[in-house]
């Protein structure tokens, strides 16, 4: 097994995992809405991104185009459709699936079944026989920005307090002055951002087709799931984990079964740790403050 290889494994399924994962941590963790049309969310992020890029726009201003267009889209949805199913979660759960098979179904309409892609920037690490995209080494720096501007927009903001006070206790929160409703439509906005942001940095590295959210959606529930109820933590705890253990086994036996043992690490840990890996962090902080 190559020592840089592995590295850059792990690099890359930790960005993957943690980017993929946090626009849903953000909206099923803090507002237990599950959205099964997070990976096309994702999808509308690469797909303006790629048109952006293909009318003659640098990278860099196409990546923001679809980040813009995500978060519109999920503004006009929440206002529309989802503020309607809070604390309906199995009818959440169908409108959502319902609504991801209409924008997959009208970006074939629109686009067809593929477009033209864009070539992913900055060329390759070559070390001895082996390379590895540069890019998308680069984009394990970008999951830790996106974790902690979330860490500190929900934490350390005025915006963030009432975000969770909202979440916690939407009725107190409600009698003390907050407006519950644009709470909620803001941090659903937050979520479809991000969402869009990972289709935005992914739109380089990937085939831009209607179906490429599905490729985003199982890792992200996946890693939700694992992390447990502590969204920027678990997010953070189950990107490394799952991580750590696609890289070891796609290094040693190839990439089909390093998600199989992904998988299969997923449901030891749904298995043995109900509350996911924040509830362990939790249980050892307590027996340790305990003693």
């Amino acid at each position: 097994m190559n020592a840089l290889n592995l590295v850059f494994q792990f690099a890359d399924n930790f960005a993957f995992v943690v980017l993929a994962a946090v626009g849903l941590a953000v909206i099923f963790g803090m507002m237990g809405v599950i959205n099964l049309g997070h990976g096309e969310f994702i999808m509308i992020g690469a797909y303006g991104t790629t048109l952006s890029a293909n009318a003659g726009a640098p990278l860099p201003v196409a990546m923001a185009v679809g980040v813009l267009v995500t978060a519109v889209m999920g503004f006009v949805l929440e206002r529309t459709i989802i503020h309607r199913l809070y604390d309906r979660l199995f009818d959440s759960m169908v409108a959502t699936w319902a609504l991801g098979l209409i924008l997959t179904q009208g970006m074939r309409i629109l686009f067809g079944n593929s477009i033209p892609q864009v070539s992913t920037p900055l060329g390759n690490i070559a070390y001895g026989e082996f390379s590895y995209s540069t890019y998308r080494v680069l984009l394990l720096p970008v999951a830790l920005l996106v974790l902690g501007g979330l860490y500190v927009v929900f934490t350390r903001t005025e915006f963030g307090i009432r975000a969770r006070a909202t979440i916690q206790d939407p009725d107190t929160a409600r009698a003390l002055g907050v407006d519950t409703d644009r709470m909620y439509t803001a941090t659903f906005v937050i979520g479809s951002a991000l969402a869009g942001l990972t289709g935005a940095l992914y739109a380089p590295t990937l085939t831009v087709v209607p179906g490429m959210g599905s490729s985003f959606l199982v890792e992200a529930f996946v890693a939700v799931v694992v992390g447990g109820p502590s969204v920027l933590l678990g997010t953070t705890l189950s990107g490394g984990l799952l991580g750590t253990i696609d890289a070891v086994f796609t290094n040693l036996f190839g990439t089909f079964y390093g998600q199989i043992a992904m998988l299969l690490t997923a449901i030891v840990v749904i298995r043995v740790l109900s509350n996911g890996l924040t509830g362990l962090v939790e249980s050892v902080r307590n027996r340790v403050e305990g003693e």
